[in-house]
């Protein structure tokens, strides 16, 4: 009997991701229309940044085109033959998973950031890749995020907070500053202003992984940025080293680990480290915060369940809300890869597709999350998912190294904001994510009574 009802279940799922992948393109179609550009591509480029559409082009995707391979690059960025987009759950854990056929592509971009070395999360699986996150995880260790990193993010979100009297621009007062505290206070780069750091930040993870048309004036001022960066490093470096006093900060711990002469830790190789977190820390994690607690707004009943959570004290049912909001609204719909040799994806099955050497592979751990085949009800709104269905920070070796620190912190950030009576968006487009041009939230603001 049980035999019958899997096999009635799964039926009826695939049945129904076909009707809703045939349904898909009727509710694409007015989005597009409607959308503001001057032609219809430039209409579809406006709609296809809305993360609904996003959501609903994937469907048409998953159910009958899961794996598509075009002899087209989409990407230019990087060098390329081709392009694959793959959607569906399982492939994309099998893309991410096999790192010798599908490699990461941001070492050249890397080295420029960094004035020469490569950091980890532009290398392949190596000795060096190994030595370099074992060295990073001397120095940041996973028990300093429960005693050291969340409950200072937690009184700085809460401080903030409290600043102002029924109304916050979420990410210039408050998104973006918990992070950058991070840089300074924990990872130890003090000497440069707040503002400096953010928007050095914002533009080498811009240049890095989000601008795939290889702009010249991204790349201009992302490089001027990392220069920028690369001295404040070194002044702090210089200033703590002449101080001659140990600080239990991860620069602290990179300086002892080079007094007893660690390979990769002279100055070059903590100045690399330190650059490859500060370009991870801000831009991430108040854009996590920003489009978790945008997905919430937009969620009356999620939205009061997460308020009730955050005024217990509930914290791992506030996260469960926070997180689940984030799904549906990930910093990256898709994550990239290069194929490094002529394979095979989905063997053995009806998508089993050949990704020629060249291929640039587009992941979407978007799609994945949304793939009925793995997820219970994916449209809907569950507190109750087990934490490793989520791809919200990549996955497998190049899952992004602060993934830990994010999954703190985020919530911590959003908990005062969400104990507010009557919480809502402000009035008129000031109540809506403003980019200002960029990748990344510039502005948001909400109320409350």
């Amino acid at each position: 009997m049980s035999f019958l009802a899997s096999f009635i279940t799964s039926f009826a799922t695939r049945f129904r991701m076909l009707l809703d992948g045939l349904v898909a393109p009727f509710q694409v179609a007015p989005a597009i229309l409607t959308a503001s550009g001057d032609g219809l591509k430039a209409k579809a480029a406006t709609a296809l940044k809305d993360p609904r559409v996003q959501r609903i082009s994937l469907r048409l995707m998953r159910a009958f085109l899961p794996n598509l391979v075009l002899s087209k690059p989409l990407i230019t960025a990087y060098p390329n033959t081709g392009t694959a987009i793959v959607t569906r759950y399982q492939d994309v854990v099998e893309v991410l998973d096999r790192n010798a056929d599908f490699e990461v592509v941001y070492e050249p971009k890397m080295r420029a950031i960094t004035g020469g070395e490569n950091f980890f999360l532009g290398m392949q699986d190596t000795a060096l890749y190994e030595r370099d996150v074992a060295n990073l995880r001397l120095a940041m260790r996973r028990d300093d995020v429960a005693a050291i990193v969340e409950p200072a993010a937690r009184r700085l979100a809460e401080q903030l907070v409290a600043k102002q009297t029924n109304r916050i621009d979420v990410p210039k007062d408050l998104s973006q500053l918990v992070p950058t505290a991070i840089v300074t206070d924990y990872f130890g780069i003090a000497g440069a202003k707040n503002d400096d750091l953010i928007d050095w930040a914002t533009m080498m993870f811009w240049y890095l992984f989000i601008d795939l048309a290889g702009d010249s004036t991204i790349a201009s001022k992302a490089l001027d940025a990392a220069a920028s960066c690369r001295s404040a490093i070194d002044a702090a470096i210089a200033s703590r080293k002449a101080e001659g006093v140990a600080r239990d900060d991860v620069l602290g711990r990179c300086l002892v680990l080079q007094k007893a002469n660690q390979p990769g830790m002279d100055d070059l190789g903590i100045r690399n480290y330190l650059i490859g977190l500060v370009i991870g820390a801000i831009p991430t994690i108040s854009k996590a915060s920003v489009q978790a607690l945008d997905q919430l707004l937009d969620r009356p009943q999620a939205l009061e369940s997460a308020q009730a959570a955050a005024r217990a004290g509930d914290d791992a049912l506030l996260a469960a809300h926070v997180f689940e909001a984030f799904r549906f609204n990930p910093v990256n719909p898709v994550i990239y890869r290069r194929a490094a040799c002529d394979a095979t994806i989905a063997s053995g099955s009806l998508r089993a597709r050949k990704i020629p050497k060249g291929t640039m592979v587009l992941a979407s751990n978007l799609s994945a999350m949304f793939d009925p085949l793995r997820m219970e009800a994916p449209e809907s709104f569950r507190v109750d998912r087990p934490w490793g269905e989520y791809m919200l920070w990549g996955y497998g070796m190049h899952t992004c190294f602060g993934a830990h620190i994010n999954r703190a912190v985020v919530p911590a950030i959003l908990k005062p904001l969400l104990a507010k009576p009557g919480l809502r968006r402000a009035a008129g487009s000031a109540g809506r994510i403003d980019a200002g041009g960029t990748p990344f939230p510039q502005h948001f603001s909400v109320e409350w009574n």
